[in-house]
Order: structure tokens, then sequence, then C-alpha cells
């Protein structure tokens, strides 16, 4: 018989789970206004390196949702810790935007196209021919090469987008050098949430809506997991892989009414 969690802690992706571009998914305003009142302690987790923490919480209080800043971690700041722990005071030549350069910058880090000690690839809509052929060059001459996050593609109202790891996958093709990758799936990234909610991984579950990236990360992290079909992943492309989520739902619609006890079917 599963031993269940007195509270449980939440960590959820945000893109496929709570909002849709700019557009909130029916149900994740309930739900994360269940979470507030009840006092439920909850991190939303997105590989997204565009915004800033504070960007987001805007961005989420425009479609309804009421999601502290604090309450946001990204790949880029977890990327940006990273390098920071690794060569304090360090540079980097970077293709992202606002939120990777600013995480970057709170780190004392130094942005640079001139023998940076790292190239760091994020997400943008606007990526650069120029800008990646500068990176391809550096990396060539031995800057280390970082990407924020593994997702080959992003959603789209319009389909999908390509996203870093097509862009990385094109450099590492163009230099032989892969990429270290510091967003979900790696368990750097779900440790470090764990730590911001000081919860332990028995008592907390990853909500997400890839089995590649979400699934993965809280599986490899120890966690359970709930997989909603609202994203990336459908329940048919779910089964192509090795591993399962704890649990298949729609939407988080389905939790609302049920956040203190999210596997009905346990116990």
């Amino acid at each position: 018989m599963a031993v269940m969690a007195e509270q449980w802690n939440y960590l959820m992706d945000m893109d496929g789970v709570l909002v849709h571009e700019e557009h909130p998914i029916p149900g994740s305003s309930e739900f994360v206004a269940e979470l507030t009142a009840n006092g439920i302690p909850f991190l939303v987790l997105t590989n997204n390196s565009i915004y800033t923490p504070r960007d987001l919480r805007a961005r989420l209080s425009r479609t309804g949702l009421e999601v502290p800043e604090a309450a946001i971690w990204t790949s880029a700041l977890a990327t940006a810790k990273f390098l920071d722990s690794q060569r304090p005071g360090g540079s980097a030549f970077v293709i992202g935007e606002a939120g990777l350069t600013t995480a970057l910058h709170e780190v004392g880090y130094v942005l640079t196209d001139r023998d940076p000690d790292y190239v760091v690839l994020g997400e943008t809509r606007t990526y650069s021919f120029t800008a990646i052929t500068k990176a391809i060059r550096l990396v060539e001459e031995g800057a280390k090469f970082i990407a924020t996050n593994p997702d080959a593609t992003g959603p789209s109202r319009e389909g999908s987008l390509p996203a870093t790891g097509s862009i990385a996958a094109l450099i590492e093709r163009a230099t032989g050098r892969e990429p270290y990758y510091v967003g979900k799936p790696n368990p750097l990234m779900m440790r470090s949430a764990l730590r911001a909610l000081g919860a332990h991984s028995e008592s907390t579950l990853m909500i997400g809506d890839r089995m590649d990236t979400d699934v993965r990360a809280g599986l490899e992290a120890g966690l359970r997991t709930i997989l909603v079909l609202t994203g990336i992943s459908a329940e048919s492309t779910a089964e192509r892989y090795p591993y399962r989520p704890t649990r298949v739902v729609k939407s988080v619609a389905e939790l609302v009414g049920h956040s203190a006890d999210p596997f009905p079917d346990e116990g």
C-alpha cells in the first residue's frame, strides 16, 4: 500500500499546464487559487528563459492567475546559479532574452563576445544567424557550451515553434561540442526547486505537459508525476516512452477540489 503524504507540495510547468501563450488554460486560475487558499506550497517551473520572474508574474496576472514572483523558477535562473557556482564572476556570450541576461548580470557575469568563458544559449523568438555563427566560432575557439534547456520545440497558437534544443543541435553539429543543459530534465533544476520550497521528494509532485522534460525530470528527482494533455504530449505519444507518469489528466481542472488528494486511486 502506498504511503501518502500528509500534505503535498506542488511543482508545475507553466506553458501547456497553466497557460497557452497568453491565454489561461481552463481551470488553471481556480487550481492556483485553491493551492493559495489552502496554504499548499507550490512553485511554477519553466524551461522558457525569455522572461524574468517579475515579467512572468505580470504575464500570469493578466490572464487571471495570481502567482507570486518568488514562486516562479526559470531555467535562466537555474543556469545563472549553476555558472556562478562553477566560475564566479565569469563571462559569457549570450543568445537569449532579458530573462537570461538579467539573471546572469545579477550573479555578476560579464556579457561579451570577446574570449568569453561560456557560450550560453537560451530561448528567443528572433534567433539571429549572425549570433549563431558567432557562437559556433567561439565554441570552436574554446568557450564552454551551455544551454538553458533541451526543449526542441515550444507551443504557440499556430503550432510548434523551434526552441533552444533545436538551435543547440545546430551548434553541436557544426562544432562537434555537446552543450550542457541546465533546465529540465536535469535534476539540478528540480533539486533547486525542492530547496526553495523546503520540501522533500516523497511529498512533492510534478505537473507537466511534456514526457521528455517534465515527467522525466520528476521521475529522476524521485517525485510522483501528473501529465496534463493541454500542451505538447498527447496520451498516445506518452505510450511511446519507456516510463510512465503516475497519473494522466486532461487538464489541471481535474485537480480542482482534489489538491489535497491528487492520487485518489492510491491509498
